[in-house]
Formats: C-alpha cells, structure tokens, sequence
C-alpha cells in the first residue's frame, strides 16, 4: 500500500511510529510462533488420535462379535463392560479429533498465513516511514 508519508514532517513523529509499528509487528511475530507451536503439536497429535481411534475401533469389532456368540454369564458381562469401556474411550478420541484434527490444522495454517501478511504489511510500512524519516 501507498502510504501518505508526505505528511510527516518532524523526525520525532517518525520515529514514534516505527516504534508503534515495531511494537506490533513483535506482537505478531509472538502469535506467529504460538500458533505454528500449535499447529506441530496438532499434527503429531493428530496422528496419534488416528491410530488409537483405529485401534478402538477394532477392538470394539472384536468384543461385539464375542458379545454376540457368547452365552449368558459372567464372561460375557465382563467382555460388555470392555466393549462399554471402549466405546466410551472411542467417543474421547473423536473429541478429540475435532480439537486436533484436519479441520483445526486447516484453521491455523490459515491465521499463520494471515499473520504473515500482516507481518510483510508492517516491514512496508516501518520502510516508507523510515525512508521519510532520513530525508527529514
């Protein structure tokens, strides 16, 4: 953008300003690292939800089957409390999913890419104003 620098007449204004800019552009660089932490940690995360949902998953396919050729008695109320067990690990995990999934690593690529607009916008900015600033 083509900022109205022109108007800026004292190095003291100028200065003040890039010190403003600065202060923001820190302030954006610190979310930027937050969210790319965020973002590496949702990814592992990620996988590893995956793996144990998959791993659930069969494990539920397993002890439903042994439900439902087993007679009645303790065994099988004991494999019920594991499917129950299970299944209730199974819901957890897809909470989690959504907190860490594709959709939520998506949202944050997405705020890190406009940070990084952001970002080159103040150098611009923090530029024309210093540019001024020594022709002052």
């Amino acid at each position: 953008m083509n900022y109205t620098v022109s108007l800026l007449t004292n190095v003291p204004d100028c200065q003040a300003l890039i010190n403003i800019a600065t202060r923001e552009k820190g302030d954006l660089n610190y979310r930027k690292d937050g969210l790319l932490r965020l973002s590496q940690n949702a990814t592992l995360t990620s996988a590893e939800i995956e793996a144990e949902l998959t791993s659930v998953n069969a494990e539920l396919a397993a002890l439903q089957t042994l439900i439902d050729n087993l007679p009645d008695g303790p065994i099988k109320e004991d494999t019920i409390r594991r499917f129950k067990k299970a299944d209730y690990k199974k819901v957890l995990l897809e909470g989690r999913r959504g907190k860490y999934g594709v959709l939520s690593i998506l949202g944050r690529e997405y705020d890190i890419a406009c940070i990084d607009h952001d970002i080159a916008e103040a150098d611009a900015y923090i530029a024309a104003i210093t540019d001024r600033m020594n022709t002052l």
